[in-house]
C-alpha cells in the first residue's frame, strides 16, 4: 500500500520593482545555503526552497510564514521601489507524483530536484510580475478614465496645462516601466543551458496564461498610449490657441496705434 501524498504550500510574491541580487547573495551566503543561477537566488533549507528573482519576485516552496516574513524584510532592505500593494499568488503542491502538472492551483511535482522547482518558479514569478504590471496599468487607466468622457462631453479636457503635464508624465512612466521590463515575460535564458527543463516551464506558463495575459496587457498599454497622445494634442491645441490670441492682440495693438497716429 503506497504512502499518502503530503500536500504542502507554495506561494509567489511580487514585492518590489527590483532586488539587488549581488548584495543579497553576499548577505545570505554567510549563513544560508544558496545558489546563484542566472541572476536569481535559490535558497535551500532541508525540504524548503525559496527562489528570489532580480525583478522583485520571490517564490516559496513549503516555507513557514514566519520564515517568509523574515526573508521579505531582508529583501525589502535591498529593494528598489517597493510596491505599495504586494501581489500574491497561492498554490498547493505535492512531491513524488507520476508527472509534473497543474490541477486547479495544485501542482503535482515528480521529485524534489531543486532545478525542477526552480524551473516551475520561473513561470510563477513571471506570472506574479505580470500581475503587478496588470494592476499598475488598470489603476492608471481607471485614474484617467474621466479624460475621454470630458473630451466627449465638452470637446475639451478641463485640466490646467500643469495638470495635463503631470498626467502625461504618469502615463509615460507607467508605459516605459512596463515596456522596459517586457522581456521578463519571454522564455528565460536559463533554458538555453537547461533545455530539458523547458517543458516544465511551458506547463507553468500555459496554466498561468502568461502569453494571452501579455497580449491583453499590450492592449492596455495601447489605451495608455492613446490617452498620452490625446493629452499631447490637447496641450498643443492650448499652446497654439494662446499663441493665436497673442498674435491677435499684437495685431489689434498695432492697428490701434496706427488709428491713433492717423487721427491725432
Amino acid at each position: 500500500m503506497s504512502e499518502p501524498i503530503t500536500v504542502k504550500q507554495c506561494t509567489a510574491f511580487c514585492l518590489a520593482q527590483r532586488f539587488d541580487i549581488n548584495q543579497l547573495s553576499s548577505h545570505l551566503s554567510a549563513s544560508t545555503l544558496i545558489r546563484l543561477i542566472k541572476g536569481a537566488l535559490l535558497i535551500e533549507d532541508g525540504d524548503t526552497w525559496s527562489v528570489i528573482f532580480n525583478y522583485g519576485a520571490v517564490v516559496h516552496w513549503h516555507v513557514r510564514l514566519e520564515q517568509q516574513q523574515a526573508l521579505h524584510e531582508l529583501l525589502l532592505k535591498h529593494a528598489e521601489n517597493p510596491l505599495a500593494v504586494v501581489e500574491e499568488d497561492r498554490f498547493t503542491f505535492a512531491l513524488d507524483c507520476p508527472h509534473t502538472r497543474f490541477v486547479e492551483d495544485h501542482i503535482e511535482v515528480e521529485n524534489s530536484d531543486a532545478i525542477l522547482l526552480f524551473s516551475l518558479s520561473q513561470g510563477m514569478a513571471q506570472s506574479i510580475k505580470l500581475a503587478s504590471f496588470e494592476t499598475h496599468a488598470i489603476n492608471t487607466i481607471n485614474n484617467t478614465s474621466y479624460i475621454p468622457k470630458s473630451l466627449a462631453e465638452s470637446g475639451r479636457i478641463q485640466l490646467s496645462r500643469h495638470n495635463i503635464a503631470k498626467i502625461r508624465g504618469q502615463l509615460f512612466l507607467t508605459k516605459s516601466d512596463i515596456i522596459l521590463n517586457y522581456d521578463l515575460l519571454d522564455t528565460p535564458d536559463f533554458f538555453w543551458e537547461y533545455p530539458e527543463y523547458e517543458k516544465v516551464y511551458s506547463i507553468t506558463a500555459k496554466y498561468l496564461e502568461i502569453a494571452p495575459r501579455t497580449e491583453v496587457l499590450a492592449k492596455k498599454l495601447e489605451t495608455i498610449h492613446e490617452l498620452f497622445v490625446m493629452l499631447a494634442d490637447e496641450q498643443k491645441y492650448r499652446h497654439s490657441t494662446i499663441l493665436e490670441w497673442i498674435i491677435i492682440g499684437l495685431i489689434a495693438f498695432e492697428i490701434s496705434i496706427t488709428i491713433f497716429d492717423k487721427l491725432f
